[in-house]
């Protein structure tokens, strides 16, 4: 790929861990609009459930997550009790108890909390709905502040995959990143992880961040196989300072150029290739024995607000502050503010604060948007028929192809299009054009490489 055509595409465009994208939510949706959903969901549709934490020790300075930093428990205790109370209400709206066969905690760092209190939020759950004997409980896991016998607690609670944040091992950019995190206490907890029967390990890398180059990249691959995790997601930095002010302490002429950063991506592709792992999508990697490089294989990968998953679940409820998560009918994020969020839970009223209804054509673009993203291929005729629709309602859409075609990013014959190995970087950009909510989003999405 020549230099121009970094240069060229070095656009900022959505990551499409939804169509449509988080920034056309709107406050239609609310608390009432929510328990409707609720109340409709088909009884015999498995669900997935999120929690989010959002506290931290301490910021790390390349973080684009919701979080604050505390130094007490007591403001992670009130908030767990009122998530529990979330639970309650959530619960109360559908129309039967639910089987949740995916259950996820992200942050900030869902370690904060205590090890006693896991084992609170697992018995409601189990109180409340019926949680599959195979099912999956990952958490998002700080190696920093974890130690055995918190890992024992976890598994207690029944966690079977963790997810451990990395970004790099080179102590000068955990330093401009304010997370100092030694491989060997990474490596150390990894192992903890395994001792106390969570085989499951995913590891997020960073390519992109302050001071960081391709000798620097290498390294971390191999250091990161070498601890032979199951699934890798390398995530290039996105850096909003506008967006999250503790992003400005991080010096832009610290930062790689363009090209730096598609030389860094692109050293970090083959490293992970030629060290075994499959590529899943654009930006993560699985061992070839687990069930996600399976899905690659059998067209049943999928992407959700976590990223590419095996999960096929047609319902996510999100539980928490700024929480995501959709149904049949559409999606729906709860109130950001800590306060608001507690407020409403405590007046009985369910803490949605925004999201967006689907209309048919939302939901075909949605297909699309995400076999393109899971498969790097789409059927247009066949998921039109699907839909009922009509392929011609998309040769406008098919025309904005044309500049990435004569680039060789994506083939389209017959109705099939397809990204390319080269332009598999650029699949975002690909996907883009089927998003009719889309314009230009300077200032409002990461770059695409």
């Amino acid at each position: 790929m020549n230099n121009n055509l970094i240069n060229k595409y070095d656009l900022s465009v959505p990551r499409y861990t939804s169509y449509p994208t988080a920034p056309h939510f709107h406050d239609g949706v609310n608390g009432d609009v929510y328990k409707q959903w609720l109340a409709e969901l088909d009884p015999k549709t498995p669900l997935s459930l999120y929690f989010h934490i959002p506290f931290c020790d301490e910021m790390c300075w390349f973080c684009g997550c919701y979080t604050k930093i505390v130094k007490r428990y007591d403001p992670v205790k009130e908030y767990l009790d009122a998530l529990l109370a979330e639970v309650d209400l959530v619960a109360d709206a559908l129309p039967t108890r639910f089987t949740a066969k995916h259950l996820h905690w992200g942050g900030g760092s869902p370690t904060m909390l205590k090890g006693e209190d896991w084992m609170a939020i697992m018995n409601k759950l189990r109180e409340r709905f019926d949680v599959a004997d195979d099912a999956e409980i990952a958490v998002e896991l700080d190696p920093r502040t974890a130690t055995e016998d918190y890992v024992a607690e976890l598994e207690a609670a029944g966690v079977n995959r963790a997810s451990i944040g990395v970004q790099s091992y080179e102590p000068k950019v955990q330093e401009a990143i304010h997370r100092i995190q030694p491989y060997d206490m990474t490596k150390e907890v990894i192992g903890w992880l395994r001792k106390h029967s969570i085989n499951h390990i995913n590891m997020d890398l960073m390519y992109g961040l302050p001071h960081q180059d391709t000798t620097e990249i290498e390294t971390m691959i191999d250091l990161t196989v070498d601890l032979q995790p199951n699934r890798i997601a390398l995530f290039g930095y996105a850096h909003v300072p506008w967006m999250q002010s503790h992003q400005k302490m991080i010096k832009d002429e610290d930062l790689p150029g363009a090209e730096e950063r598609w030389e860094q991506f692109t050293l970090a592709v083959e490293r992970l290739k030629e060290r075994g792992y499959v590529q899943v999508g654009f930006d993560h990697f699985a061992h070839p024995d687990d069930n996600m490089a399976n899905a690659v294989e059998t067209g049943d990968l999928h992407r959700n607000f976590q990223g590419y998953t095996t999960d096929t679940a047609p319902a996510m409820l999100g539980f928490g502050a700024s929480a995501i998560g959709y149904l049949p009918q559409g999606y729906v994020q709860n109130e950001r503010p800590l306060k608001s969020y507690s407020q409403a839970i405590y007046s009985g009223v369910l803490p949605a604060a925004k999201g967006i209804g689907l209309s048919a054509e939302d939901k075909l673009r949605r297909d699309i948007i995400e076999d393109i993203m899971c498969n790097l291929t789409v059927d247009l005729h066949a998921r039109c028929h699907e839909h009922g629709a009509n392929a011609k309602d998309f040769d406008e859409d098919l025309a904005k192809l044309e500049p990435l075609i004569r680039d060789g990013i994506c083939i389209v014959e017959d109705g099939n299009i397809t990204v390319s190995d080269d332009g598999r970087p650029f699949i975002r950009l690909v996907a883009s054009v089927f998003d009719t909510y889309f314009a230009s989003g300077v200032g409002r999405h990461s770059k695409a490489v």
